[in-house]
């Protein structure tokens, strides 16, 4: 017998997030792939009782462009019929007339509670029809169960499982981006700002957005201050104007209650602070609204919801009826799926405890991250005036702080925040400037190079800062002379070094660890913070500034690719940086939807060209006059020595007989960014602060027993972002097992599965892999260090 193709329908529901649309356009074009056939149903549960064209077959180039737009296309609205059962009987009756029996919905725990009631419901309901005539038994034979699967689409962060929902990290981007904008004025004036942001039971955005702003206090509904809230608010700001600070920021989620679950507003805030008795402040009031959900989704919202709806089609062709219902979620950096209903009644607890007054153990459900968020946040703003956390003098270190290689987002929201968390323990954080060329180049008369201690109001303020304040350079220890830089070690008396920066920092490390024997004053703790647009050091699957560039690059490419579809007929070919690592090509590539990729893990052929040429070809030959026409391929700077960017296009170009036109474009160094990401901040400050106490293991004058730290080989250590696991890795260990050194990346790619599902979005044809791609080249048959370029 034949059997029909499976139909399978994606709506998006309750509040809109950035994201639903990449979301929409992953799943109908992965499940065209697998032999199905999509159906968007618009205006979510409201467009599912309806029925009609509020249910429409989606195809391949309905979801063009979806990538670059905010808010959901397909649409959301409230749906008060689907509450009652006559309303969810009608939807059954419009699922089963159009064939459907695989729904995908995005939404909220309420639009996803309804979604698994809705399926549970589904077999009475098809009774129900047949019994009143309705629908033939036949009609609704195929259709006895309702596959079902959930992606969470929030900006509040606020289901349980998961480490992010689609929609939050761009929410929380548009908090940052408008904080930065108020502090401008609130220094210009020397004013306060009170800035509620979005978050009923969630105080992740207000959190996150403290961390990244570095915002002088903070209300969120899971951990509300003690019954003195308003003198330590006080004392706090006090503090701060006292140091010299022109400007007050305090977020507050439009949930946050005091201890007792008396609302906190913004009203009683300002009133405190413009108090003439109290602090005198000239304070104003910010309420961001809606702007929240505004704009388009960033890089790791694409991401996020290309993968997770990707894994929604596999995941609803994969269920049985005695699958649970599931949701997609994403926890240790992949893609999995978890019971839908024990996050949701997670979810719910939270805020049944915040209700209740049971606060820590609220927290407790809260994730790692954002209790170590919450923690490194009252470290790095109230330092020492919540609770003493100084050490006794003894125990008290001199850290020199240096940052090697080229300049990536979130390198001075690190130092600021390991200055920060030094000062509130008693250590003495030390500036190297311009990286090893400076500190060996420097004189104690000259200012410029100089090795100083940090003045605080400057470093303060660089939260939201680019590039690095303390100059950085990729000039390694061994080329500024080794001897030469440990007695400048020894000289200043450092009790540990905290690197923060690229390969090169990952290979000065590497040389300061194998000149220890030589020179005993480098046997002190040295710890390395990745940072690199390229993402590419071993030891971590995130570095501080790849997420800024991604961010960047896709803000270039949707401006280019806005360039081809208006003019309809024409291929960009974009060059991205990023050594010999494919990492920022292939991420830019899923988030921006490019037809092909060219990475130097696999190289680049004639055959391949010549497949990509006449897929091209094809696809203007049909091309019947939509929009959105234009197209993108992405090539890695070094993916190829003979075939770069411009001689692709030129290629394009000569094979395109006048039928379409290839242009090539190089965005350089606007790859570093301006601005450093949300996310950049955020997990600068984590993982700095966590550097500085995996330093303080070892405490004052290691350097007095070398063979006592030598044989301790986290005493020069990495620290990285292994799935859901922040670990400490010891920088030997990376070097003989995980490294490539001949080029300059890890020797495995956690990413490298992504590019599949970017050929696949963007309908590339099968192609013969090149016969040398670079992936063959395996660490341990090069020296170590050849490559310095």
């Amino acid at each position: 017998m034949a059997t029909h193709k499976k139909k399978i329908a994606i709506m998006t529901s309750g509040g809109d997030s950035p994201g639903m649309n990449a979301v929409v356009r992953a799943v109908v074009r992965m499940s065209i792939h697998m032999d199905c056939e999509p159906y968007c149903v618009y205006e979510g549960y409201e467009g599912l009782v309806r029925g009609g064209d509020y249910i429409k077959p989606a195809l391949w180039n309905d979801v063009r462009g979806y990538l670059a737009e905010g808010g959901t296309l397909i649409g959301t609205a409230r749906c008060m019929a689907f509450f009652e059962r006559p309303g969810r009987l009608t939807a059954a009756k419009n699922l089963v007339l159009n064939g459907i029996d695989a729904l995908i919905i995005c939404g909220g725990d309420g639009s996803l509670t309804g979604a698994d009631k809705f399926r549970a419901e589904w077999p009475s309901l098809l009774d129900e029809l047949v019994a009143t005539n309705e629908l033939k038994p036949e009609q609704v034979a195929p259709y006895k169960h309702l596959n079902l699967v959930g992606l969470v689409g929030s900006i509040d962060n606020d289901l349980s499982g998961t480490d992010a929902t689609i929609g939050a990290y761009s929410a929380l981007s548009r908090i940052c981006e408008m904080v930065d904008y108020i502090e401008a004025t609130a220094t210009s004036h020397s004013r306060a700002f009170v800035i509620e942001v979005m978050g009923r039971h969630c105080g992740w955005l207000a959190l996150m957005a403290g961390v990244a702003t570095g915002a002088d206090f903070l209300f969120i509904p899971e951990k509300p201050r003690q019954d003195n809230w308003r003198e330590e608010m006080c004392e706090i700001i006090k503090k701060h104007r006292n140091w010299g600070k022109r400007k007050t920021i305090v977020i507050v989620a439009e949930g946050a209650r005091d201890r007792y679950g008396n609302k906190i507003s913004c009203d009683m805030i300002k009133d405190l602070l413009a108090d003439k008795h109290g602090l005198a402040l000239d304070t104003r009031i910010t309420t961001l609204g809606h702007v929240q959900r505004g704009g388009t989704a960033v890089a790791y919202d694409r991401m996020l919801a290309t993968l997770q709806g990707v894994e929604a089609v596999k995941a609803v062709l994969e269920a049985t009826p005695e699958t649970e219902t599931c949701f997609i979620a994403v926890v240790e950096n992949k893609i999995i799926r978890k019971p839908l209903m024990e996050a949701v009644r997670e979810s719910k607890e939270v805020a049944a405890l915040i209700d209740a007054q049971k606060f820590d153990e609220a927290m407790a459900l809260r994730d790692t991250e954002f209790s170590d968020q919450y923690k490194s946040y009252m470290m790095t703003t109230a330092m020492g005036l919540d609770e003493d956390i100084s050490l006794p003098e003894d125990k008290r270190m001199k850290i020199g702080f240096i940052n090697v290689g080229a300049p990536a987002g979130g390198m001075n929201a690190a130092v600021r925040a390991g200055v920060a968390y030094c000062r509130s323990r008693g250590h003495e954080p030390v500036a190297i400037f311009n990286g090893f060329a400076g500190f060996a180049r420097h004189h104690d008369d000259e200012p410029v190079g100089a090795v100083r201690s940090f003045d605080w109001l400057e470093v303060d303020g660089w939260a939201s800062k680019g590039g690095s304040e303390i100059g950085t350079n990729r000039e390694l220890p061994e080329e500024s002379g080794m001897e030469h830089i440990a007695n400048l070690i020894k000289k200043h008396k450092f009790d540990a070094l905290f690197l923060i920066g690229g390969f090169e920092a990952f290979h000065a490390i590497s040389q300061l660890r194998q000149a220890r024997d030589k020179f005993p004053s480098l046997c002190i703790p040295l710890t390395l913070l990745p940072a690199t647009i390229s993402n590419n050091v071993p030891g971590t699957e995130y570095s501080l500034g790849s997420d800024t560039c991604l961010n960047e690059l896709m803000a270039y490419c949707d401006k280019i690719k806005q360039s081809a579809s208006a003019t309809r007929r024409r291929v960009f070919v974009i060059e991205t940086q990023g050594g010999r690592s494919g990492y920022v090509a292939v991420l830019a590539g899923l988030g921006v939807g490019a037809s092909a990729v060219y990475t130097p893990e696999e190289g680049i052929s004639l055959d391949m060209l010549a497949n990509d040429v006449r897929h091209l070809k094809e696809v203007f030959r049909k091309d019947r006059g939509q929009s959105r026409a234009g197209r993108l391929i992405l090539v890695n700077e070094k993916a190829s020595k003979v075939y770069s960017a411009k001689l692709i296009a030129d290629i394009i170009r000569e094979e395109a007989l006048d039928r379409f036109e290839a242009r090539d474009s190089i965005p350089g160094h606007v790859q570093q960014g301006g601005v450093p990401s949300a996310m950049d901040r955020c997990r600068a400050v984590r993982l700095a602060i966590k550097c500085i106490q995996h330093l303080e293991r070892f405490g004052p004058k290691a350097y007095d027993a070398p063979d006592k730290i030598k044989a301790d080989p986290l005493s020069v250590s990495v620290i990285g972002i292994r799935g859901a696991n922040v670990t400490f890795s010891a920088s030997k260990d990376v070097e003989e097992k995980e490294t490539d050194w001949r080029n300059r990346r890890p020797t495995a790619a956690h990413w490298l599965g992504m590019r599949d599902v970017v050929d696949i979005l963007g309908g590339r044809p099968a192609y013969q892999r090149p016969e040398r791609g670079l992936v063959g080249v395996l660490a341990k048959d090069v020296k170590r260090g050849l490559a310095t370029d």
